[in-house]
């Protein structure tokens, strides 16, 4: 077990945890911005696009399980390194499919690549925290939302150029891919203790996760909601074009990322119940703007509010999951599979309720579940942490 009492590590150790969580971000943000390039290469409206959206979410639920195996047989550094890097490969194969079924197939590798790096890299980000002793995870958070802001940002301008997203994609994916790796290097070499027992091979979440798993499902659908439909909302639905639908996930990412970078003051003094409440306020005005304006500056401002109030909660649910039993990856793979599977279904189900009546119409769902996440909140009780400096 490595000691996490020298600050030094510990410090270069958050910002390796930091710079990955941004990583994981850029290739998200970058492939939701370019979503509509996608479609229109594939051929295919929002119904086909909506059940092609429903692959990644499989691919995750089927190999999130798998990840608690993974964080005790391995040590996490060396094993966050490769599925960051897997990750980063993944956005190389999005813009080939020019058949619906072929995306589908190319979707549900790049949702398992997702789920997988994504447990990884939370699972470190709780042992981090654990070294501080402090709230820190809701910033790890804020960092992946910089760098869903950078990925879409740089789709905007590359959208407006016009340039073909198959060359986008490689080019951001072959530069993360050398970020991780050079990132990786600062990372904890964490192993599980020899004497707690190997989880099952898959990991399903317990009486005391699965309240805390509703919770983040509740946010990470909205949360998908936003990042995969709002730059195809604005789009269809505002009749604007590609680069302002760009600009709204920009728009979306930023203010999700400055709410995270302010969650851990925000939680500390207000505590995560009241917080959580707040925020699933301001969300759910946001959600109903979008669902009753056609005014854009309204429309994007309801995105913005959407992502301010889903931004700390998914931390929160992250960092409770991470302190149930022994095996933190075991934890986080069984409410990660609740919550970011959900999330990366949501994007399908919007979909297929967009075929069935609008996208619009879609977004009610939405509403509903984000007054459900503060009516959930009291479930995020704060849980009593290390004093700075004492190892995990």
């Amino acid at each position: 077990m490595l000691d996490t009492r020298a600050p030094f590590t510990l410090r270069r150790a958050r910002i390796a945890t930091s710079t990955l969580f941004a990583v994981h971000g850029v290739v998200m943000g970058s492939f939701a911005a370019r979503l509509p390039w996608v479609a229109d290469h594939v051929g295919v409206g929002a119904g086909g696009l909506g059940v092609a959206l429903l692959m990644p979410g499989f691919g995750a639920m089927l190999a999130m399980p798998l990840s608690a195996r993974l964080t005790h047989r391995y040590d996490l550094r060396s094993l966050t390194r490769v599925l960051i890097v897997l990750w980063s490969a993944a956005l190389l194969m999005p813009g080939w499919p020019t058949t619906l079924p072929l995306l589908c197939a190319t979707l549900l590798v790049y949702g398992a690549c997702a789920g997988l790096a994504d447990v990884a890299m939370n699972a470190h980000a709780v042992v981090v925290e654990d070294g501080y002793g402090r709230s820190v995870m809701s910033g790890f958070h804020g960092w992946w939302s910089v760098g869903g802001l950078v990925g879409s940002g740089i789709a905007a301008l590359v959208a407006r150029a016009d340039v073909d997203a198959r060359i986008h994609f490689t080019t951001v994916s072959l530069t993360l891919i050398v970020i991780a790796l050079l990132a990786s290097n600062w990372l904890f070499p964490h192993r599980q203790e020899e004497t707690t027992d190997a989880p099952p091979a898959f990991a399903l979440p317990t009486k005391a996760l699965l309240p805390i798993g509703l919770v983040g499902l509740c946010a990470v659908f909205a949360e998908g909601a936003g990042l995969e439909w709002s730059a195809v909302f604005v789009r269809d639905v505002l009749d604007h074009p590609a680069s302002t639908a760009a600009a709204t996930v920009a728009v979306f990412s930023v203010s999700m990322a400055a709410a995270r970078f302010a969650g851990d003051a925000v939680v500390r003094r207000l505590g995560p119940v009241t917080a959580v409440r707040i925020a699933a306020l301001l969300a759910t005005i946001g959600a109903l703007a979008v669902v009753l304006s056609k005014h854009i500056a309204v429309v994007v401002g309801g995105f913005a509010l959407v992502g301010i109030g889903i931004a700390v909660v998914v931390p929160l649910a992250f960092a409770a999951a991470g302190r149930v039993g022994d095996n933190p990856g075991r934890s986080l793979a069984a409410v990660a599979g609740i919550a970011y599977g959900s999330g990366l279904v949501a994007p399908g189900i919007i979909g297929g309720i967009a075929h069935l009546s609008s996208l619009t119409v879609s977004f009610v769902f939405v509403v509903v579940l984000t007054i459900l996440m503060g009516i959930g909140a009291r479930t995020l009780r704060p849980a009593s942490v290390k004093p700075e400096g004492v190892a995990p």
